[in-house]
């Protein structure tokens, strides 16, 4: 596959570095000659200097032969041009834009929505992805992580391991994947020091370990339990930041009439319009965050919940500390500079958000195609979570799992038949149009493909 990708920040050399090591052709622009110059060098890609809404730049990137074009700058209108000239003049196949301010996603102007639509395949707003995340955490008390798999029939987790409390430490694999497939959940990875790996059978759990498991929706809460997490849904939260992130996370948790919900926003003028667009009986307080008595007046200590999402990475770490010490049950942050989450984590602070690992797990699920659905990188990448599609004729449908003999690094984790969601066995034996949950090792990924490729086609032909 032939991939443009628009932007040489965090987000676009990422997932330039997922698509490369996956074969495909991928070239990136930036406007910056040093920024595409990094990442000529350090990738397996194509860096070029150039502004990416000009034709003449998307012609010299091979635009014409493109299969998917991913706009990804710092602008908005500059990645909406891009996939516009993308469209009208190359006839790019698919097109994929990130869009952060929340004027082009007002529900009320249609008509730029639809214009949105036809030039644009799928919309990415990172704020809304955000808030969308973070929600999903509240509702899954004890998780870091929460994604949905399958519309909704099971659920990916991220589960820490504590120190002195965590009934799993210590176990080998083997043994806890047994005991876990009679509680209803996989084990698929472990994230150590942020390295995601697959689990091998002799490897035990250690403290402070990430643990990522598949389970049923009604299983949530017993699986969390099992690793001596015994937090309840959060009823009483305090958001601390009304920028967009902070809105949009309000406005869905005023939803719920269980929510006792309370924003601290800096500026007077945005914390006016936060109080205006949740309507009435919202409790909206504007000062400083870091103000004692500011949180005093917040009752921070008596809270489920406070989450931090300014603008600035220090003040949310900070008011997160306070938030902990002053009795806050869980503190929630979020975090743009990735050297600061080791420091987060021995600050303890329960759960640190990243809005560019968030935006760019978002994109990824929506490059692949074909038996491919949806993907879900783990950590920093290197191991996957797939949504995949059984066809009839691959090899993934000829005999029981146990028989299959998998290639090493992929594990069949759970499947979807006539609308119900089974664990497997070794005796399972895959069907056609099975929809198949999969863990894969980014090293395993072609020979992965290759297990759900109908005879006489190419691995990766179906992305």
């Amino acid at each position: 596959m032939k991939v443009i990708i628009c932007g040489a920040g965090q987000v676009g050399t990422t997932i330039a570095r997922h698509l490369s090591m996956e074969g495909n052709d991928v070239t990136v622009i930036d406007a910056s000659p040093e920024a595409a110059r990094r990442a000529d060098e350090s990738y397996d890609v194509r860096g070029m200097a150039g502004f990416a809404s000009h034709p003449d730049t998307l012609r010299a990137a091979g635009a014409e032969e493109a299969d998917l074009l991913i706009a990804v700058t710092r602008s908005d209108e500059v990645n909406l041009v891009a996939c516009l000239v993308g469209q009208a003049l190359f006839q790019v196949k698919r097109r994929i834009a990130r869009l952060r301010h929340h004027g082009y996603l007002q529900p009320n102007w249609q008509g730029a929505q639809a214009a949105e639509r036809a030039l644009v395949d799928v919309v990415i707003s990172p704020e809304v992805e955000v808030a969308r995340g973070i929600a999903r955490r509240l509702r899954t008390p004890g998780a870091f992580d929460m994604a949905p798999l399958s519309d909704g029939r099971l659920q990916l987790l991220g589960i820490h391991c504590e120190g002195g409390g965590c009934p799993m430490a210590g176990q080998a694999l083997g043994a806890l994947r047994r005991e876990a497939a009679e509680r209803g959940f996989s084990i698929v990875a472990i994230l150590r020091e942020g390295a995601a790996r697959m689990p091998r059978d002799e490897e035990r759990i250690a403290p402070g370990d990430d643990v990522y498991v598949v389970a049923r929706p009604e299983r949530a809460d017993a699986v969390v339990a099992a690793f001596g997490h015994r937090e309840e849904e959060a009823r009483r939260v305090v958001i601390v930041g009304g920028g967009n992130v902070g809105l949009h996370l309000a406005q869905m948790l005023r939803r719920d009439a269980l929510v006792s919900l309370k924003v601290i926003e800096h500026d007077p003028t945005r914390a006016a319009l936060v109080a205006e667009a949740l309507g009435p009986g919202s409790v909206v307080l504007s000062g400083d965050a870091l103000d004692r008595e500011l949180l005093d007046e917040a009752n921070i200590g008596a809270v489920d919940t406070v989450i931090a999402v300014t603008n600035d990475d220090e003040t949310n770490i900070f008011v997160s500390v306070l938030a902990k010490r002053a009795g806050c049950g869980r503190a929630i942050t979020l975090v743009n500079k990735s050297s600061y989450a080791p420091v987060v984590d021995e600050l303890g602070i329960d759960a640190v958000v990243s809005p560019s690992s968030i935006t760019i797990a978002s994109i990824l699920r929506h490059v692949r195609r074909g038996a491919v659905g949806q993907v879900f990188p783990l950590g920093d990448g290197m191991v996957e979570v797939l949504e995949l599609r059984a066809l009839a004729g691959s090899r993934l449908v000829s005999a029981p799992l146990g028989e299959l003999d998998l290639p090493k690094g992929v594990l069949v984790a759970a499947l979807l038949r006539d609308g119900e969601a089974r664990l497997p066995d070794p005796a399972t034996r895959i069907q056609p149009g099975d929809e198949v949950i999969a863990v894969v090792a980014q090293a395993a990924r072609e020979a992965a493909e290759a297990l759900i490729a109908l005879p006489g086609s190419e691995p990766g032909a179906g992305r």
